[in-house]
């Protein structure tokens, strides 16, 4: 289960790190063109302020557990990423894009389990 647990943790991190960042150092009407059309329904500073709530979940994903230090932590940014996932999933859907959701429901799935089981 540990195993199970920090590849899960580490593809978490690996996958919101990446996408943070992107949105943090591309401009919304860059992201818009590479597939990211949910962008159209934001302002450049909502845009900033997922990307940074994703870089920090990837952060705190990992960090955490690496160091022992309040391991717990790990389980509440596991926790908020589920979160910020399905409010992804809840655009998509609302702007139709249901193929889009399911990475979503994928990263979402996996961060939920994060969260309980360091959690619970």
């Amino acid at each position: 289960m540990t195993t199970v647990l920090w590849a899960l943790q580490g593809l978490l991190a690996f996958a919101f790190l990446g996408a943070g960042a992107m949105k943090l150092m591309k401009a919304r009407t860059d992201l818009i063109p590479m597939g990211m059309g949910w962008a159209e329904d934001f302002s450049d500073g909502q845009v900033k302020v997922i990307g940074a709530l994703e870089l920090l979940g990837g952060i705190g994903i990992i960090v955490p557990s690496i160091t022992g230090i309040m391991p717990q932590l790990a389980g509440f940014a596991a926790a908020g990423l589920t979160l910020t996932m399905l409010g992804a999933a809840a655009v998509h859907a609302r702007r139709g894009e249901f193929p889009m959701m399911v990475p979503g429901f994928v990263l979402g799935g996996m961060a939920a389990f994060v969260a309980y089981s360091h959690l619970m």
